[in-house]
């Protein structure tokens, strides 16, 4: 009787341990996921403060090119404005071809490519993308994880109990899918 009963508590202590690590990991996933969302906050926030200086700097050489500023300031509003990570990687998508459309008509002018401060702020830009697109990797990674968790059984019923949901993953934009003609 005793054995038996030594046997129940184990196995209760072995349930009740189980569902406290599955909980835990549920957590832990969840939150590195919120982290890895914030550190792409960042990275963009870094970039909108950018750009209002690149666009002040290139202004003056490019009167002309009114469109392509007025596309770079619109595509920074919409970020500013997004709040789901699907808008935020809509957005973000959108001011990436903003950004390679000024840079492109930039290669028109001779004396502001070779302005000191607007190659500062291309170099500082384009060290931001390449850190954009890291907390992106590391963002899909960690929803990938806790999606998996949230997905695989025995975790998927604990998850269910305790109102974990999956999260999106952030996705490129349909223009940058096509593939890059190359002309010489």
């Amino acid at each position: 009787m005793v054995s038996v009963l030594v046997v129940a508590v184990g196995v209760v202590v072995l349930v009740v341990l189980f569902v406290i690590f599955t909980f835990n990991s549920l957590v832990s996933l969840r939150n590195q996921v919120k982290n890895s969302f914030s550190q792409i906050d960042v990275q963009l926030k870094r970039r909108n403060d950018l750009i209002p200086n690149l666009v002040e700097t290139v202004k003056g050489y490019m009167r002309h090119e009114k469109g392509v500023l007025e596309n770079v300031t619109k595509a920074r509003s919409a970020i500013l404005a997004a709040k789901t990570m699907g808008e935020k990687a809509r957005a973000s998508n959108q001011l990436s071809q903003t950004l390679k459309s000024l840079f492109a008509v930039a290669e028109g002018y001779p004396t502001l490519k070779a302005n000191e401060n607007f190659l500062q702020l291309q170099e500082e830009l384009s060290g931001t993308e390449s850190k954009i697109a890291y907390a992106r990797q590391h963002y899909n990674d960690m929803v990938m994880a806790l999606n998996n968790k949230i997905e695989s059984f025995p975790s998927n019923i604990f998850a269910s109990m305790f109102s974990f949901r999956q999260e999106e993953l952030f996705k490129a934009a349909e223009s940058e899918r096509k593939a890059v003609k190359v002309e010489f």
